[in-house]
């Protein structure tokens, strides 16, 4: 089965702020980026002469439910996904709409999640091993369906757990400098 994972365009909150399971703005610059990965969109399942529209290509269309990955489906014209909270973004917990900076400062759990985020739970949150799990019980299931093509709308960190799954790459190469996080807007493909 073929999964086309989709990026939400950008955020309008100042960089540096962790929005995980908040529902944040969408920048200024929807329309364009939007734009953008609809045309990618449209040039990756090519000109189908059966399919009209996007939907027409894929056997099911699951979204996050928060409202920026909500609004990227709708723009490319996926106006009845399927939602499923298992995948929204990594659940900051406490640390939701705070600045990485303020918490550096103030926190001193911060410091030590910061060196070990991929085993430590944020407060109130979840830990990668968790996120992990429900991104993948969702992959999982979806092999249950018989799906030949399925498109997802979601989150950065959904798109790195399915890369992950995936075998595109492995988790101590995921994040950081030399990570896998596509761009706002930008698309993964898996074959599972």
């Amino acid at each position: 089965m073929k999964i086309v994972l989709v990026r939400h365009t950008s955020v309008g909150v100042r960089k540096g702020t962790c929005y995980g399971w908040s529902d944040v703005p969408l920048a200024e610059s929807f329309p364009e980026e939007a734009q953008r990965t609809y045309e990618t969109l449209r040039a990756l399942v090519g000109k189908d002469e059966n399919a009209s529209t996007l939907n027409n290509c894929f056997d099911a269309v699951y979204c996050s439910p928060l409202l920026r990955a909500r609004k990227l489906a709708a723009h490319c014209g996926f106006i009845y996904p399927k939602f499923d909270d298992r995948l929204k973004e990594f659940n900051m917990g406490d640390w939701e709409m705070k600045s990485y900076d303020h918490l550096w400062i103030s926190d001193p759990y911060f410091k030590l999640w910061s060196e070990d985020y991929l085993h430590l739970p944020t407060p109130h949150g979840e830990s990668f091993p968790e996120f992990y799990k429900r991104v993948t019980c969702f992959l999982s299931e979806l092999t249950k369906y018989g799906y030949e093509r399925v498109i997802v709308f979601a989150h950065g960190g959904v798109l790195l757990c399915a890369g992950i799954y995936a075998g595109l790459f492995d988790v101590e190469h995921a994040y950081g400098s030399d990570g896998h996080l596509v761009d706002y807007g930008g698309i993964e493909v898996i074959q599972i």
